[in-house]
């Protein structure tokens, strides 16, 4: 029969569905292996070709484990809340429920078309009532404890209590924001609420005034990976600096526990290097600096306490709390005006910025050590999430500063110099002086020491004048966790009298409550504030912000394990047998964001003793990007005619990006064009050669560009099995790859040709049940090996090529004892033709049952070789040969070949040199 691919593939989809053939179940008598891809966000424009790239990667290598025995976890599900649907319900008055619900219907049918191997039985929506249940009650547990340092944990605020209720503040070893001291005394003294806000200032979720990239448009707080040079992501809109009240997570207590974790798991280098940077781990001194006239200090933290000496001004960030404080009269107006103009530019545009700004408050700081006035400026180079938020400012030593320091005409001394270098006065430099390493100099008690040595002693000297603490910092900010939107999670969070409480498990989950608008109100709050009765049974207000979509992502994994269980996040049975992800594929684009969110919330799930694990991903394959290909056509200026790419020079063009989908093989289709947009109904052509041909690029594949290439299309032209050999041919996973749609045809072929294999030149099914030559078991078997190692190695592009390799090698063989092998093989790459031709075969059962075939290497042992025989040391023919002959043998078979006697006529042998599995060479005269 033909390879009719729309049949077979449907078929199969349809055998998967209702026979259940992925649902797993637990097995302990099975290895287990859990396989999990990044979960998507259902947009309304569908899968493209890039998208399905990770899928099909995790789906070959889910197939190829439960082949070898493994019980195999590989669920799918949704991130179903995002800001795409609620700004679509802001204009159009749609509920953003609708909109996803028709946007998930559209993907679910998307990736059953391409034959995954997803237990849906597990498919969780974190939009779901159900789902979003267990991300609330994990909220109320993060509001419910607090980090204990001596245990280097999370621990039950109850206990911090009891701390207080004996001690008071003192000696309490816990991470926390800064308070007044207080005795035992005092708390027992202390308001309900006034105990409250100590505690807020220990918990895990906290409420805060914090300083947040805050979006007027969109009218919600973004977080920092959802701008970019000081624009919203989504939209495009102006996004500035505001102190807002916020939820946060204190993910700042993991951060050892964050970067140490990197170096238990299988991730990509790259990825660790930037987590590590995100960290941001430094040691150094936390010095304490006085101002002059005032009872305020300055904390100032340093990784180069010895270059104090060399310390001549001070900048503080805009956003700092002493900065409007600091202004003097006749600098106040100026620094507030350079206050509102800073605090509207991103912090990666601040960083970016070259020019140098900044302005001088009027106030001074004291240098602790030279005792000698530092001006306190503010400028936008320094950001408020780094440190403290102030610097002390070494101009000869840092480049910013010295560009500053040049600029507003401050003092550069020199404390670092090479040794026996002869020091430059510094008003003759033209740049800073990198002093990582040497001799101090110009610093009084630490003169003509190593860098590395001065750190030390002015750290000690510190302590014993108490001017400041030996100090770790780390870059890492505590994760801003509110967002004045509509469509996401609501908090389970009640305000008393204006003081917040979680609620009990029993209240769980708060639903999304319906409102007129999905905009803000009047009065600037939140749309849950438009709800009627957004209140308890008992009438108290509940929080109007809502959790950001990395809420709901940041633990999914443990759903997948137990996603019917109505009563906990995941049982004990589920956790113990699946324990953590083994394999997750996802975008590199996630490396700060929920990749360090999703460690967080599974560290402190850890010492809940949810989770036997301490990391929730053991090894991380980032795939590269899949770019589109763009078709161009060329509009001469000022006309609605088109000119073909090889006559476009001759005339004034403007390239236009036209729809891949009218273009084969860069060929336009001129009347689909005419169709495509109403203003080229009329358009007029210069072709060449009676054809119009196209321009085209490799760029990002979009909309805007429509060079997107749908899926669907293809599938319905070559079949998924096609598609999904392709998008692993087309290069190594992890690498960016343009896409051409050009080349899926050579693909198309092979699978044929595979098909083929397995049938007569009638296309009538036909297997010989004789048995394989030698030369096919050889085949055979080296392809087996090769494919598990490019398996094993996720190298599936050479995988598809040894296919390609093994058919062409096979030629005609129609052996059951080599094509049922290969069948198993395939069946990962091409699931739909390898379970029907599995069928064909005469196998009642799946062939997802089957065993992976066992390679056995004495079938690709070498037990002959190809000799070159030369005379006088010319080559003349090839004799092939058993290798088990010696060197006697071999010099007799050689002698009797017909070739010989024909170059050895009329000669005699004056010696023959023989190097076994090498070479024969006959000295003749």
């Amino acid at each position: 029969m033909e390879y009719n691919f729309t049949a077979i593939e449907k078929k199969w989809q349809n055998y998967w569905q209702e026979n259940q053939t992925y649902k797993v179940d637990i097995d302990k008598s099975k290895p287990k292996y859990y396989v999990l891809d990044m979960f998507p966000y259902p947009s309304g424009a569908g899968l493209h070709v890039g998208h399905p790239l990770g899928y099909i990667a995790s789906d070959i290598y889910s197939r190829y484990k439960n082949l070898n025995g493994f019980n195999v976890l590989h669920p799918m599900g949704y991130d179903a809340f995002g800001l795409p649907a609620e700004q679509y319900a802001i204009q159009t008055g749609t509920h953003p429920a609708i909109t996803t619900e028709k946007n998930l219907a559209r993907y679910r049918k998307q990736l059953d078309n391409m034959g995954f191997s997803f237990d849906w039985s597990r498919e969780i929506r974190t939009s779901d009532p159900k789902y979003y249940k267990w991300t609330q009650w994990t909220v109320v547990q993060l509001y419910k404890h607090y980090y204990d340092t001596e245990l280097d944990r999370a621990n039950p605020i109850k206990m911090l209590i009891q701390q207080f209720e004996h001690n008071g503040s003192e000696g309490i070893n816990a991470v926390h924001s800064e308070h007044e001291p207080f005795t035992a005394e005092d708390w027992k003294n202390m308001s309900d609420k006034e105990q409250r806000e100590i505690l807020m200032c220990y918990r895990l979720m906290f409420l805060s005034d914090t300083s947040v990239n805050w979006c007027p448009k969109l009218g919600t707080v973004l977080a920092n990976d959802e701008v970019v040079d000081g624009f919203s992501v989504r939209g495009g809109h102006p996004v500035e600096k505001k102190i807002m009240k916020q939820w946060s997570l204190r993910i700042t207590a993991y951060a050892q526990r964050l970067l140490d974790g990197l170096q238990k798991i299988d991730w990509p280098e790259p990825v660790k290097d930037i987590q590590t940077n995100w960290i941001g781990r430094s040691e150094g001194a936390s010095m304490i600096f006085d101002i002059k006239g005032r009872k305020e200090k300055l904390e100032v933290f340093t990784t180069r306490p010895d270059t104090i000496f060399g310390a001549t001004f001070m900048v503080i960030a805009p956003e700092h709390e002493l900065v409007l404080s600091l202004g003097t009269k006749g600098h106040q107006k100026k620094l507030e005006e350079y206050i509102t103009h800073a605090k509207n530019r991103s912090d990666v545009e601040r960083m970016a910025e070259k020019k140098v700004s900044g302005q001088f408050t009027g106030s001074y700081a004291i240098n602790p050590f030279t005792k000698k006035k530092m001006p306190i400026y503010v400028a936008d180079y320094v950001l408020i999430g780094y440190g403290t938020g102030a610097i002390m400012a070494v101009p000869a030593h840092d480049s910013r500063d010295f560009a500053f320091a040049r600029h507003f005409e401050l003092p550069i001394v020199q404390v670092v110099s090479q040794k026996d270098e002869k020091p430059i006065p510094t008003t003759e430099w033209e740049t800073s002086y990198d002093s990582k390493e040497g001799i101090i100099i110009n610093s009084d008690f630490i003169n003509g020491m190593e860098v590395k040595d001065a750190i030390s002693a002015v750290i000690n000297k510190m302590l014993e004048l108490d001017l400041g603490e030996k100090k770790i910092n780390f870059r890492l900010r505590d994760a801003i966790f509110s967002r004045q939107r509509y469509w996401g999670e609501p908090f389970p969070i009640y305000y008393k009298d204006g003081v917040p409480h979680a609620m009990s498990i029993e209240e769980l989950p708060v639903e999304l409550p319906k409102v007129d608008k999905y905009l803000p109100t009047e009065d600037g709050e939140p749309p849950l504030a438009r709800a009627k009765k957004w209140k308890t049974f008992d009438g108290y207000p509940i929080e109007t912000s809502t959790m950001p979509g990395f809420a709901g992502s940041s633990a999914y994994y443990f759903r997948y394990m137990d996603s019917n269980n109505d009563w906990e996040l995941v049982s004990e049975k589920a956790i113990n047998y699946w324990q953590s992800v083994d394999l997750y594929i996802g975008g590199r684009e996630h490396a700060t964001g929920h990749l360090i969110y999703a460690r967080f919330w599974n560290k402190f799930l850890f010492d809940l003793g949810l989770t036997p694990k301490d990391e929730p991903f053991q090894k991380l394959i980032n795939q590269g990007m899949i770019q589109g290909r763009s078709n161009f056509v060329y509009r001469i200026v000022g006309e609605n005619k088109f000119v073909s790419l090889n006559l476009k020079d001759k005339y004034e063009t403007q390239k236009i990006h036209v729809d891949i989908n009218i273009v084969d093989n860069d060929i336009l289709d001129v009347e689909k064009f005419k169709n495509w947009q109403a203003e080229f109904a009329n358009a007029e052509f210069i072709l060449e050669d009676g054809k119009y041909v196209c321009g085209w690029d490799v760029e990002k594949m979009s909309k805007s560009m429509h060079n997107v290439q749908n899926p669907d299309d293809l599938i319905e032209k070559y079949g998924a099995d096609t598609l999904r050999m392709y998008e692993m041919f087309l290069g190594p996973l992890e690498h960016a790859k343009p896409w051409d749609t050009n080349g899926i045809e050579g693909v198309f072929r092979f699978i044929k040709k595979f098909h083929r294999l397995y049938h007569d030149e009638n296309n009538n099914f036909l297997v010989s049940d004789d048995e394989p030559t030698r030369y096919e078991l050889k085949v055979l078997h080296n392809t087996i090996k090769k494919i598990t190692d490019d398996i094993e190695r996720f190298s599936f592009n050479t995988g598809v090529s040894s296919f390609m390799i093994c058919v062409n090698e096979l030629g005609n063989c129609n052996k059951r004892r080599i094509l049922e092998p290969l069948c198993i093989m395939i069946s990962p790459y091409a699931p739909h033709i390898a379970e029907e031709l599995w069928s064909l075969l005469g196998h009642k059962e799946s062939i997802t049952k089957a065993q992976w075939p066992e390679y056995i290497e004495v079938y690709t042992r070498e037990n002959s070789f190809k000799y070159p025989v030369s005379f006088n040391g010319k080559m003349r023919f090839n004799l092939e040969l058993p290798l088990d002959m010696d060197n006697k043998q071999i010099e007799e078979a050689v002698l009797k070949n017909e070739n010989s006697v024909k170059w050895l006529e009329g000669k005699q042998i004056v010696k023959m040199i023989i190097v076994p599995k090498k070479i024969v060479n006959i000295v003749v005269k």
